[in-house]
């Protein structure tokens, strides 16, 4: 079951946020050969066309279990500080049998500030 987390993102900022993930017993999740993907958008039936791709990506050591997402000062200059958005984020690796696994990992709501500059 994926996490629920609330976001605050500010309009024309860069930003970065990093999602520690971690194993039952609180270690580290070992992340070797895991890929991430993330996306944001105002309803979850949007046509993926219309969908906020993060650029999400397993930091180095992989073994410290991090993920990074993040979107550039021209995304979030375009998002509208009067709605609120949903988003996720998904692990995936290819198992033994060559399945993609994916795991929903990280969901919830962004609201935005306004920005005046």
């Amino acid at each position: 079951m994926a996490r629920y987390e609330e976001l605050t993102i500010d309009q024309g900022s860069d930003v970065s946020l990093d999602v520690y993930l971690t194993n039952v017993d609180g270690s580290p999740k070992d992340l070797s050969g895991f890929s991430a993907a993330a996306k944001m958008s105002t309803r979850y039936d949007v046509s993926d066309s219309d969908k906020i791709p993060f650029t999400a990506y397993v930091t180095v050591p992989t073994s410290a279990g991090i993920v990074n997402l993040s979107l550039s000062n021209t995304v979030t200059s375009t998002l509208n500080s009067r709605r609120r958005y949903v988003y996720d984020m998904e692990i995936s690796y290819m198992d033994s049998d060559s399945n993609v696994i994916v795991e929903r990992v990280l969901e919830g709501l962004i609201t935005v500030t306004p920005s005046v500059t």
